[in-house]
C-alpha cells in the first residue's frame, strides 16, 4: 500500500500501557482497508517513529498521516512532534508527510470521552 497513518502515541514503562492503543491500532486498521495503519512511540516504547516511518518508506508507502493520540496539544506534540517531522521530511524529501491536531481536541472524541464519563454515577 502507498499511504499509511500512524497512531503516535507517548509511550510508558509498563508494557500493558501499549495495549488500548494497539486495540485503537486494529480498530482503525478495520476501518481503513486501503492503507496501512502502524502505531509508534514516542519514548520508552518501541518502535519509534523514525524507526517506524524508515519501515514503511522501505515497504513502498509514499504517503504517511500520523495522529497524535495525545489527549492535548502539549509541550511533546508543541516542540518534540514539529522536531521529528522536519527529520523526517528531510531523511525522506519524496515522502509526503502531515500530521493532524491531538486526537484528544477533536470535539466528537470529547464528546464520546464525556459520555463514557456520565456512567461514573448510575
Amino acid at each position: 500500500m502507498e499511504k499509511a497513518l500512524v497512531l503516535f502515541a507517548h509511550g510508558a514503562r509498563a508494557a500493558s500501557w501499549a495495549e488500548p492503543f494497539k486495540r485503537l491500532r486494529e480498530l482503525t486498521a478495520s476501518q481503513r482497508p486501503d492503507c496501512t495503519v502502524a502505531l509508534a512511540f514516542l519514548e520508552l516504547m518501541t518502535p519509534s517513529l523514525p524507526d517506524t516511518v524508515a519501515e514503511l518508506v522501505a515497504e513502498g508507502v509514499r504517503e504517511i498521516a500520523i495522529v497524535p493520540v495525545f489527549l492535548g496539544q502539549g509541550g511533546h506534540l508543541l516542540r518534540d512532534l514539529p522536531q521529528l517531522v522536519e527529520q523526517l521530511r528531510t531523511a525522506y524529501p519524496a515522502l509526503a508527510l502531515s500530521t493532524v491536531p491531538a486526537v484528544g481536541e477533536d470535539p466528537d472524541v470529547l464528546a464520546a470521552m464525556a459520555a463514557y464519563c456520565t456512567t461514573a454515577l448510575p
